[in-house]
């Protein structure tokens, strides 16, 4: 028996003819086609079909039969892929990891470095808090991530790419929108909303700029991530510092000024694990001066 016989028998099957099969599937003759079909029977040593003027018609064994002739032949050609994925090169994989929001500037550098010395590279991305990458990369998870340094790094390195300015985020109609920057004191007793603990770097930068200002911060409340930050500020007309690329995904209802004097800032670096020897990762490691250069 061979695979063919099965692929003539489920054409047969499927058009109801042997004529038809013979002529609009398999491009043969039906005299062919009719003596394949015997073959194939003589072989299984059971009469498959019932032949008339009117077509053919399966027996009950012909259609026991023709379940496993499928699945014989679905697996025949799973055999036959997975032999060429076999004899193809693995493609090189890298998983990389950004703190929300920054692989909008970062990933056109990163994709066109990475490609252009590594063709077919398979780039896998998560995007996440950097508490949450660094525990990713802790675990190898990830070769790299584009974070927020962390108080434990453990088997962590890292690098700088580049120093994020913090500045107030507040509505477009509100009574500081018409200075050219604010400072910390005459946010006091205006509705104010710190990071969560979900973003440490950013909340503590924050805690920290008012401490040194000597401003006894008490937030009203905390918020997680930018989409809500815009909900409570548009809604309770709140105030925040958050970093300053942030302003990118502000609506108009919203606007950004600088902080009057030495602004707080936040450095976003990459951070891999020590033992990580990943040529990948060593050629993004070599361009981060090219990554340093995108807009912030």
């Amino acid at each position: 028996m061979e695979l063919r016989h099965l692929r003539y028998f489920v054409a047969v099957a499927d058009a109801g003819s042997l004529t038809v099969a013979a002529e609009q599937k398999l491009h043969t003759s039906q005299p062919s086609l009719s003596r394949q079909i015997r073959d194939l029977e003589q072989e299984v040593g059971v009469q498959l079909m019932n032949r008339s003027a009117q077509g053919i018609e399966l027996t009950a064994a012909g259609k026991a039969f023709l379940e496993h002739a499928r699945m014989a032949l679905l697996q025949a050609e799973a055999a036959k892929e997975a032999a060429l994925r076999a004899a193809q090169p693995p493609k090189p994989t890298f998983a990389l990891g950004f703190l929300s929001g920054a692989e909008i500037d970062l990933l056109p550098e990163v994709n066109r470095i990475l490609r252009e010395a590594f063709s077919g590279i398979d780039i896998r991305l998560s995007s996440d808090y950097s508490p949450v990458l660094a525990k990713a990369l802790m675990r190898r998870r990830l070769d790299a991530a584009f974070m927020r340094p962390e108080d434990d790094m453990g088997d962590l390195a890292c690098r700088r790419v580049r120093t994020d300015p913090l500045v107030f985020v507040f509505p477009s109609d509100h009574r500081l929108a018409s200075q050219a920057a604010v400072a910390p004191e005459e946010i006091v007793g205006e509705t104010f909303y710190l990071p969560s603990k979900s973003a440490p770097a950013v909340r503590r930068a924050v805690l920290e700029y008012f401490n040194r200002a000597g401003i006894d911060l008490k937030p009203e409340h905390e918020v997680h991530n930018v989409v809500h930050a815009i909900s409570m500020i548009t809604s309770t007309r709140g105030i925040m510092l958050l970093p300053d690329y942030t302003r990118r995904y502000l609506p108009a209802s919203i606007i950004t000024r600088p902080v009057k004097g030495e602004a707080p800032t936040l450095d976003l670096v990459i951070a891999y694990h020590k033992a990580n020897n990943s040529p990948i990762l060593k050629l993004l490691l070599s361009n981060v001066g090219k990554l340093a250069g995108a807009p912030a």
